[in-house]
């Protein structure tokens, strides 16, 4: 595929079309009510797990509400990374719109079932289910938007998608500063609101062309007995040469970033909650204070997210990621190990959020540019899948090591954890500067004879 031609600058009204803004408008929505569901959780984890723990024969001292709360992340993340793999793979398939659907109305429905749970255990259960469907949103809704948005506001346009993760965590935190007197339990019930999202996504956001014209090349080669390397099993082709190298440095930077991030998102409002509790305040003041950090923690969030791509355009992808990285390291070091009054506290974690938050939207503005469309969302739910996986065991094990190397002190904990996030600087050694370039495209992705196809390109779009 040859380069697009450079527009004239300055012209973004003419350049982006109506179905751009509508395409953006959706999967960025999306995303956001992932986030707002997924952060609720977070945000009720401590409650929860106090009330539920008793029905399971467990006291829910600081060590048991660390274990078994670290336990229902792990099992959300679980599914997150099997939901995102499996609907990856459909999306290449059958195609991106109908899938997305599909798993919005999974995460959102079983997220407020969560709601009725009587113990530890059914909780669990839930969340893992409601983690399936919610695995689909970020690798299928970045492939979207990169595929439709092929112009030179591509890197731009996912980051402002990426940006409504951020978004949905800082309406779950104002949420919870208005309803969360009211329990735990209401709060996980209005999630099931990202469903609603289902018919604006099949009314107004289109298949991209370039994606139809792959599944009915595929479909064509099918018929005619034709097989070529892009009808091996998606998976068979990014785990063996010349995919394979992509798949890893993805996977090393997916896994670094994700692991810092659920580490620290998952246990900050329970350090908050120890800390306050050392002080001897009470429960009032402590959720007080968890929603306002919460409220800070994910304005700098979006922030981190939305500028990642405006970043990655100005100085390249690998530096952006080398910048997130730096800002995460640095502000979670203040924030647990040195432990800082809470006016410091305050100061500084919106900072966290910016680094932690950048480098989980550079994951997935940089992925569409690894792979070429016959494996693209497949390609990203798969590194951000293992990413998932061994993600699952970071909150997890920082609530182990908190009980048994700490005395209980989460602080300290996470801080250990987020020190996997290395692994995201040693992939970021082999990644290659894609700033500039054209999305990768199949060798031959439409064979079919068949004028008026859908098959032609959006690059002029």
């Amino acid at each position: 595929m040859s380069n697009p031609p450079t527009p004239a600058p300055g012209n973004w009204r003419t350049e982006i079309t109506r179905t751009q803004w509508l395409v953006l408008a959706g999967t960025t929505l999306g995303w956001a009510l992932d986030g707002f569901a997924g952060s609720l959780y977070a945000l009720i984890l401590g409650p929860a797990m106090t009330e539920l723990l008793p029905h399971s024969g467990i006291l829910p001292d600081s060590g048991s509400i660390g274990l078994y709360g670290g336990l229902t992340v792990a099992l959300f993340l679980f599914g997150w990374g099997t939901g995102g793999i499996l609907f990856g793979i459909l999306a290449d398939y059958f195609g991106r719109v109908r899938v997305l659907s599909a798993g919005i109305v999974t995460y959102a429905v079983f997220t407020a079932l969560a709601a009725f749970a009587d113990t530890w255990w059914q909780l669990g259960v839930l969340r893992f289910i409601a983690g399936l469907g919610s695995g689909v949103e970020a690798p299928v809704g970045a492939a979207l938007v990169a595929e439709v948005w092929r112009n030179r506001y591509r890197a731009r346009a996912c980051g402002v998608m990426m940006s409504g993760y951020a978004l949905g965590f800082f309406l779950a935190a104002l949420s919870y500063a208005i309803l969360g007197a009211y329990g735990w339990r209401l709060m996980m019930g209005i999630a099931v609101l990202p469903a609603l999202l289902v018919y604006f996504l099949r009314r107004h956001v289109p298949e991209p062309p370039e994606i139809r014209g792959t599944i009915a090349a595929r479909r064509a080669r099918r018929v005619s007995g034709r097989r070529t390397e892009q009808d091996r099993f998606v998976l068979a082709r990014l785990l063996t040469p010349p995919l394979l190298r992509p798949t890893l440095i993805g996977t090393a930077l997916a896994t670094g970033s994700l692991v810092s991030f659920w580490s620290v998102s998952s246990w900050y409002p329970q350090v908050i909650r120890q800390a306050t509790a050392a002080a001897q305040l009470g429960p009032d003041v402590a959720n007080s204070r968890v929603a306002l950090a919460s409220m800070l923690f994910n304005a700098g969030g979006v922030a981190g997210y939305a500028t990642w791509g405006f970043l990655a355009d100005a100085i390249g992808r690998r530096r952006a990621f080398l910048t997130s990285f730096a800002i995460s390291a640095v502000s979670v070091a203040f924030l647990f190990p040195f432990r800082p009054g809470w006016g410091a506290f305050l100061v500084i974690i919106p900072i966290a959020g910016f680094g932690l938050y950048g480098a989980l939207s550079g994951i997935l503005v940089y992925g569409p540019e690894l792979f070429p469309p016959s494996v693209r969302a497949t390609g990203m739910a798969l590194y951000n899948g293992i990413g998932r996986y061994l993600t699952a065991a970071g909150p997890l094990v920082a609530g182990v090591i908190a009980v048994s190397w700490f005395g209980g002190d989460l602080g300290l904990a996470t801080s250990c954890v987020v020190a996997i996030g290395l692994l995201g600087a040693i992939g970021l050694l082999f990644a290659p500067e894609t700033r500039g370039l054209p999305l990768p495209s199949d060798p031959d992705p439409v064979p079919v004879p068949a004028p008026g196809t859908a098959a032609r390109s959006e690059e002029n779009l």
